[in-house]
């Protein structure tokens, strides 16, 4: 499978050839993003540390890459879903890697939430090697990526954007173009900032139904239709309540989330007060054993 760099998706849309995606990180998330792709039609390649996690997509006809750089070297577009910044820098910059493999012509776009300064630095690289960057983060956790419906943040120069929509339309519902380089990584700081203390407030609901004696799936029952409502009640609500501490988001990348978050905020001389209590209390949860389970575990840390 060889890649040939196309305007998919630019100008009049004369051009239907469908562009080669390479697609690295396989996890929770990133395996439904790319089997929505391989599904609507694009050729796939596919890379991930741990290889067994590509099997599947594999079996389908996508193509198995024995490196970022091959992959790289194979795409017109390279997608990047990893986990932390440090797996960000590694994957564009270290040797062999995706900012010294692609082709000029060709587009990069980083879906991991990861910092703001550093999708600047891959842009103003990338952009020397005549290759276009987006940091695009997502939100909608495993659920929302499962249904193609995830809702995505994208920054970066707006002709290349307008380019890769056909892509994220594949994988999201609520798609919105934020503005230049590392616009999309603040945006997404901005919902994760709202997150961390939308968690703590169903805790504290569910937690203080349970002790004083009510039912709390008729708590809420009650509440998630009104004011209070929100995705974290109506969604992760449930689970809590179920014991159900399976990750669609795991512990250990919220609380990086956060941590970005907060030094973001810092350097905007901002006083986030929610986002910093909810941190000490993941930091915690993580503390105890458990940084490999969903958000929703906070509960435990609540219920005892």
């Amino acid at each position: 499978m060889d890649g040939m760099a196309v305007s998919f998706g630019c100008g009049d849309g004369s051009n239907t050839t469908l562009p080669v995606v390479g697609f690295i990180g396989l996890g929770v998330m990133g395996r439904s993003m790319a089997g929505h792709i391989h599904a609507a039609g694009y050729p796939l390649c596919v890379y991930n540390r741990t290889k067994s996690r590509a099997e599947e997509l594999v079996a389908q006809g996508a193509f198995w890459c024995d490196t970022v750089g091959e992959l790289a070297a194979r795409s017109d577009v390279v997608i990047t879903m990893v986990g932390f910044p440090r797996d960000v820098e590694e994957v564009y910059f270290g040797e062999g890697g995706i900012l010294a493999s692609v082709r000029r012509g060709c587009y990069v776009v980083d879906m991991t939430t990861s910092s703001p300064e550093l999708a600047v630095r891959i842009h103003g690289e990338a952009s020397q090697r005549g290759v276009a960057a987006l940091d695009a983060p997502v939100s909608g956790g495993d659920l929302g990526a499962r249904e193609a419906r995830l809702s995505i943040m994208v920054g970066g120069d707006e002709d290349a954007y307008r380019c890769i929509l056909p892509l994220f339309q594949v994988m999201g519902k609520n798609i919105v173009y934020q503005g230049k380089a590392g616009s999309g990584q603040h945006t997404k700081m901005a919902n994760q900032i709202v997150i961390a203390s939308q968690m703590m407030g169903v805790c504290e609901a569910l937690a203080y139904a349970e002790k004083a004696g009510l039912d709390p799936r008729k708590v809420l029952a009650s509440i998630e239709s009104g004011a209070a409502g929100s995705w974290t009640l109506s969604k992760l609500g449930p689970r809590m309540l179920a014991g159900d501490f399976e990750p669609g988001f795991y512990v250990k990348h919220f609380i990086k989330d956060m941590r970005i978050a907060l030094a973001s905020a810092e350097e905007l001389h901002l006083d986030t007060p929610g986002l910093r209590t909810s941190l000490g209390l993941y930091e915690r949860l993580a503390g105890e054993g458990g940084e490999n389970e969903g958000t929703q575990a906070l509960f435990k840390l609540y219920r005892r």
